[in-house]
C-alpha cells in the first residue's frame, strides 16, 4: 500500500477530490460526500486534513473500512507531514470551568446544573403532578430496592438508557456507563450510534455476569440490522430494544441552537440510517432474527401499549425520546396513567413495562412503580453526571442520590420493597386532567 504525503493529500480538499485522514490511513470520501447522512458539508470541513479526533467523537473505528470498502484506502500517512492548513478563521476557545466536587452534588439536578443545558421540562413537570399518600405503621427498618428486569437481577428498578454518542461528554463513553452500572448493581441499554463499539463495552463491565441490553434502530437495509443483531449476540448482549419513536429525525432544538463543529448535524450524521417503513410486522422479524427477549422502546398511546401486549413482547418502554423529537408529545407517565385508566389488565402480566423520561428522584421512581411500571430509565442524568470530567463517579454518585433518594422514600411511604408500592399510595387528580378522555381499544 502506498505512503502518501502530507503535501499530497492537502490537494484533495474540496467536492472533486475530497480525502481525509482517520488514524493513519487516508481514505477517499468523494464517492461518499452526498450519502454521508450529515451532509456533505461536515465532511468538507475536514477535507485534506487529519480527521481523527472528530471522526472519534461519533463513530467506531471499524466503520469507515465498513461504509467505504477497501477501495478507498489510498495508503497510509505520517501524520507529521500533513501541512497545517490556517484558514484565518479563529477557533471558538472555551475558558475551562472547574468542575465542583463530587461531595456537593446533593440532587440529580445539580448535574444538570453543571452540564450547562437546558433540560426538556415536559417529562419532569407530570411527576410534580402527583401526589404520595404514605402509610404508617409499617415495618420499615430494612428497605430493598431491588427488583428483576426481563427476568435479570437488579439492585435498583432503575436501567441506564440507551444514549447515543457518550464521548461527546466524557472520553471513556459507553465504556463509562457499563463500569459505573455494574459497580452500582444496574443494567445498561446500550444505543445502536454509541461512540463505542459493543465489544469494548462488554469488555468494560465489571464481570462477565453482568447484564447488559442493546438497542436496535432498524436500518432501511434489515441486512444490516440482522448482522448487528448476531454481531450483539455474540457479544453477549441479554435484550433487544427496538426503538420506534423516532422514526424519522426530528428539529433537534438544542443542536440547532448551539452550533459548534461538533454538533452541528449531529442527529442527522448518526440516524440518517433510520428505517420509517416498519410496521407490526417488525415484530415477527425480529422473532425470526434473535431469540433474546424483544422490548418495544417509545410506546406513548394506551392503544399502542395495547397492541404491544397481544403481539406478545416481552416489555415495552412508555417514551417520547425525550421529548427531542415530536414536540408536545405527552410525556411517558401521562402514558403510564392512560394503561392505569383503560387497560389495566395487561399490567403484572408477561409484558414489563418501564417508564423512561423525566426521572430526576427517588419520589419520581415511586410514582412510576406505584401506578404499574416495573422499572425505569435513566437517560438525561447519566450524560450530565459524566460530564465536567466525572466519568464514570459522576454516574455512580449520580445513581447513589437516586438509591438513597427512593430508599428513604419508600421507607415515608411505607413500603419495605417494591412490591408493596401501591396504587392507592399515589394522587393522581391533578394529572389525570391532562389525560385523554375516551379510547378505543
Amino acid at each position: 500500500m502506498a505512503v502518501v504525503k502530507g503535501t499530497e493529500l492537502a490537494k484533495h480538499n474540496d467536492r472533486k477530490s475530497c480525502w481525509l485522514v482517520i488514524h493513519g490511513e487516508v481514505w477517499d470520501t468523494t464517492k461518499f460526500l452526498e450519502q454521508h447522512p450529515g451532509g456533505a458539508n461536515l465532511i468538507l470541513k475536514l477535507a485534506g486534513k487529519d480527521a481523527s479526533d472528530e471522526y472519534d467523537l461519533f463513530h467506531d473505528a471499524e466503520l469507515v473500512r465498513e461504509t467505504l470498502g477497501s477501495d478507498a484506502r489510498m495508503g497510509t500517512i505520517d501524520v507529521s507531514t500533513i501541512p497545517i492548513m490556517m484558514d484565518g478563521k479563529p477557533e471558538l476557545v472555551l475558558e475551562a470551568k472547574k468542575s465542583p466536587p463530587l461531595s456537593s452534588m446533593i440532587s440529580v439536578n445539580d448535574f444538570e446544573n453543571v452540564a450547562e443545558k437546558i433540560s426538556m421540562k415536559g417529562n419532569a413537570k407530570a411527576y410534580q403532578k402527583i401526589l404520595l399518600r404514605g402509610r404508617i405503621l409499617r415495618k420499615v427498618r430494612r428497605v430493598d430496592c431491588s427488583t428483576t428486569i426481563l427476568g435479570y437481577p437488579s439492585a435498583l428498578p432503575i436501567y441506564t438508557s440507551p444514549v447515543g454518542l457518550a464521548k461527546l461528554v466524557h472520553p471513556s463513553g459507553e465504556c463509562a456507563i457499563a463500569a459505573a452500572a455494574g459497580k452500582e448493581g444496574c443494567i445498561q441499554v446500550v444505543n445502536t450510534v454509541s461512540s463505542m463499539p459493543i465489544e469494548e463495552i462488554m469488555d468494560a463491565r465489571i464481570s462477565k455476569d453482568q447484564v447488559i441490553f442493546w438497542q436496535l434502530y432498524a436500518d432501511k437495509d434489515l441486512k444490516k440490522s440482522k448482522a448487528f443483531i448476531e454481531r450483539v449476540e455474540r457479544a453477549g448482549v441479554a435484550a433487544i430494544w427496538l426503538t420506534v419513536d423516532s422514526p424519522v429525525v426530528g428539529n433537534q432544538k438544542m443542536e440547532e441552537v448551539v452550533e459548534t463543529t461538533q454538533s452541528v448535524g449531529i442527529a442527522k450524521a448518526n440516524t440518517g440510517f433510520i428505517n420509517a417503513d416498519l410496521d407490526w410486522d417488525m415484530i415477527d422479524w425480529l422473532r425470526k432474527s434473535t431469540k433474546l427477549p424483544i422490548v418495544i422502546k417509545g410506546i406513548q398511546t394506551v392503544e399502542d401499549a395495547v397492541s404491544a401486549f397481544h403481539h406478545k413482547v416481552d416489555g415495552i418502554v412508555l417514551s417520547n425520546h425525550g421529548g427531542r423529537s415530536q414536540d408536545t408529545a405527552q410525556p411517558p407517565l401521562l402514558t403510564l396513567l392512560e394503561i392505569d385508566r383503560y387497560a389495566p389488565q395487561i399490567l403484572g402480566k408477561h409484558m414489563q413495562v418501564f417508564v423512561d423520561g423525566g426521572i430526576r428522584r427517588g419520589t419520581d421512581i415511586i410514582k412510576a412503580l406505584a401506578l404499574g411500571a416495573n422499572a425505569v430509565g435513566i437517560g438525561r442524568p447519566v450524560l450530565y453526571s459524566m460530564s465536567g470530567g466525572y466519568g464514570e463517579y459522576g454516574i455512580r454518585r449520580m445513581i447513589q442520590i437516586l438509591r438513597n433518594e427512593l430508599q428513604t422514600n419508600m421507607a415515608f411511604i411505607g413500603a419495605s420493597n417494591v412490591r408493596e408500592l401501591e396504587r392507592n399510595m399515589v394522587n393522581t387528580s391533578k394529572l389525570e386532567k391532562d389525560m385523554v378522555g375516551s379510547v378505543k381499544l
